[in-house]
């Protein structure tokens, strides 16, 4: 990943965005309009503060960090205690016990986030996906994405990946491989 074009690139995503056809999600071949904007784990910060700009700039962007879903439905559930208690006995024990939970599975017929997502996004709007890094292991990129792919398709959705995207395969923290995701079209490359 070319590091050296960085402020270039973030400030390309509103040109971007800006499209008349970007909104209409035209000129992707019939495709569903899945970006994915990725970016140097270090350079998480700047990325928050680009979005928190561009969020101002443009109304209709609708940001969904996915550990601030996950945390507030724990909580409204009274399973945030419990969380902790589970993280003590180890992250594995809280991944496997909060996933079943959370409706964390390839199938995402019952999956809390996308559920909370699809609830909560306006027609019209740009949705914005963050908090991929924070809310790591227990919520996986590919997973959210195929299921939203399922269920959310008149709005375009970028993902904000703290890692590399290939156009096919998704490494978390430039360390950590994903599943392949193949919908997805970078974003401002």
């Amino acid at each position: 990943m070319n590091e050296a074009n960085f402020s270039e690139r973030l400030n390309r995503i509103k040109d971007e965005i800006s499209k008349p056809d970007f909104l209409k999600n035209k000129g992707l071949g019939n495709e569903v309009g899945y970006y994915i904007f990725d970016y140097a784990p270090e350079r998480e910060l700047e990325v928050r503060e680009h979005i928190r700009v561009l969020k101002k700039q443009i109304p209709n962007i609708v940001e969904f960090d996915l550990y601030e879903i996950v945390m507030n439905f724990l909580n409204e559930n009274g399973y945030l205690e419990d969380a902790f208690s589970m993280e003590e006995e180890g992250l594995d024990n809280l991944v496997s016990e909060l996933q079943p939970t959370l409706g964390l599975t390839e199938d995402g017929e019952s999956n809390k986030i996308i559920e909370y997502i699809v609830n909560n996004t306006p027609e019209n709007s740009i949705i914005f996906i963050t908090g991929v890094g924070k809310v790591y292991p227990l919520v996986r990129s590919h997973t959210v994405l195929n299921n939203l792919h399922q269920k959310l398709y008149k709005v375009p959705v970028i993902m904000f990946f703290p890692g590399e995207y290939t156009g096919q395969k998704l490494t978390l923290f430039n360390a950590i491989t994903d599943d392949n995701y193949y919908r997805a079209f970078p974003l401002c490359k």
